[in-house]
């Protein structure tokens, strides 16, 4: 069994190898012109992102309500990443 501690670090784990990959995407791959508030904006939504679900991790409610919670978390992160990326709401934020 994991301890909560093991448990925060892999949650935070994976939005640091998400941003060092698209460092190294924005560096090796044509096409992929991310500034360093583009960056910044990406590190805010995903570990904002890991940091609520690290809170529902450590809730005391059961499984399949933190599996609930989390997956909807992720949804909200996916869809406010594609309006920002393409506009697909056409909002004043949105990318393209």
């Amino acid at each position: 069994m994991t301890t909560e501690k093991e448990k925060s670090t892999i949650i935070f784990a994976v939005p640091f190898v998400l941003l060092v990959a698209a460092v190294f995407g924005n560096l090796f791959v044509e096409g992929w012109n991310w500034s360093p508030f583009d960056f910044s904006i990406a590190a805010a939504l995903l570990f904002g992102t890991a940091s609520f679900i690290n809170l529902v991790i450590r809730s005391k409610k059961s499984l399949r309500y933190k599996l609930m919670v989390s997956a909807a978390i992720i949804l909200v992160l996916a869809v406010v990443w594609v309006e920002l990326a393409v506009g697909i709401f056409g909002s004043p934020v949105a990318g393209s």
